[in-house]
């Protein structure tokens, strides 16, 4: 690698880095993205989707906590933008606006980019639309999910936690081509280890990639490799701090197998309707989730679930707001048991999920392994970042999940792309 000295040195392509990159790259600042996954990869099938989640691609086992929590992660070019449910809705404003981060402008022009709007009733499945009239008919208050999901280009293939083959659902990679298209530069399968600081200042970054271990040379550092990657860069850089406090939101799926076959789920995108009526009071949403067939079922259930049939089966998620009792080690490895509350608030989401479905016909029930995937809060602010989210290292920002000063138990894309833009405002 070369001595240029570039403007900015963007880690990572998800939410919080690809948006960073277009923005600056926007006023011509020369850019360089280190993305540790690859380019491009299959969409849209669960078997291709083992290259680029987090985990064993031999046993198809995503990556878990070492107490046994699931922990959803996308390793590729768009982060786990790929694999969201392109729910498009804002978190933690009123926290954030506390600390000193309004977002309003950012959240505005967010939401105006991409395109966030309710779901197409055209994408309804006869599953969901069983479950909000049960629901409403049991009091709740249950109603379409907002979405950055292109209602016109969607197939109802149900496949968006495996990435859109259709192109229907917003990506970070819209944002990344852009910066491209201005003549960012993205270095693929290359990964930071650490970053370069001389006299309490960011210089650059050692990376290892195809070509070996080198050092790249920037006048300022911006780590976005999430709540579990950013950390870990952040310990072996001289913040042992770092990696603290995190959070998963954790979730599982309650399903119930009908007498009705035109019960399905298989065919909408996940998430279609969502049940707030929970979360400031109970720390739990409700929401609908597609069933996914094959071995996704085996994943995700269990030898019990695999055999649950695919047409007469019914689904709704429970995602909390988990206690940040979480830890991520320098070597990558993750801590993260569930506390008692966090216990009972899956159960009680679980148990309504069961009653809303019961009146729907479901005759038989049963549940998912707990998994998380939005993991944060491990360089918080306040914490680890300033109001800036600049680190005590003068030149090196965080932009991505890590910085949220707690859990939000809502889907976070919108607010990591709203203050990556106030980041990239900042910055000279």
């Amino acid at each position: 690698m070369d001595k240029k000295i570039w403007d900015y040195i963007v880690v990572g392509s998800g939410a919080g880095g690809a948006t960073v990159a277009k923005e600056l790259t926007k006023r011509k600042k020369k850019v360089l993205i280190i993305e540790g996954g690859p380019q491009t990869a299959k969409m849209g099938e669960a078997l291709a989707s083992v290259k680029f989640y987090d985990g064993n691609r031999l046993t198809m086992r995503m990556r878990h906590s070492k107490e046994g929590v699931g922990i959803v992660r996308s390793l590729i070019a768009g982060g786990s933008t790929i694999i969201s449910c392109g729910n498009g809705v804002r978190c933690l404003e009123k926290e954030l606006a506390d600390l000193g981060l309004n977002l309003a402008d950012e959240f505005l022009e967010t939401e105006r980019e991409l395109n966030v709007s309710p779901i197409s009733p055209r994408l309804y499945s006869n599953g969901s639309k069983a479950l909000i009239e049960a629901g409403r008919d049991l009091g709740y208050a249950i109603e379409p999910m907002p979405k950055f999901i292109n209602n016109s280009s969607c197939r109802k293939c149900g496949n968006c936690i495996f990435g859109c083959i259709h192109g229907a659902k917003w990506t970070s990679l819209d944002y990344l081509n852009e910066a491209v298209t201005n003549g960012c530069i993205v270095l693929y399968n290359t990964r930071v280890k650490n970053v370069i600081v001389e006299m309490g200042q960011a210089k650059g970054v050692r990376v290892s990639g195809p070509d070996g271990t080198s050092d790249v040379y920037g006048k300022a550092v911006i780590l976005a490799a999430g709540g579990v990657g950013t950390p870990v860069i952040l310990q072996n850089s001289g913040i042992p701090e770092s990696g603290n406090n995190l959070f998963i939101d954790p979730l599982i799926v309650t399903y119930g197998i009908t007498d009705d076959a035109k019960l399905s789920q298989i065919h909408e995108p996940s998430m279609t309707f969502v049940d707030l009526e929970f979360h400031k009071s109970k720390g739990f949403l409700l929401s609908t989730a597609a069933k996914n067939g094959g071995i996704m079922k085996f994943i995700t259930y269990g030898l019990k679930g695999l055999f649950a049939p695919d047409k007469k089966t019914i689904a709704m998620m429970t995602k909390i707001t988990d206690e940040p009792v979480g830890r991520v080690f320098p070597d990558g490895s993750i801590s993260k048991p569930l506390t008692d509350q966090d216990r009972s608030r899956l159960k009680e989401g679980s148990n309504i999920s069961k009653d809303i479905m019961k009146k729907a016909g479901a005759k038989r029930f049963g549940v998912s392994y707990v998994m998380g995937a939005h993991p944060g809060g491990t360089a918080a602010i306040g914490n680890i970042v300033d109001k800036n989210l600049q680190t005590k290292i003068e030149g090196l920002f965080v932009a991505d999940a890590s910085v949220l000063p707690v859990a939000p138990g809502l889907p976070p894309i919108l607010t990591i792309v709203a203050l990556a833009k106030y980041l990239a405002k900042a910055l000279p």
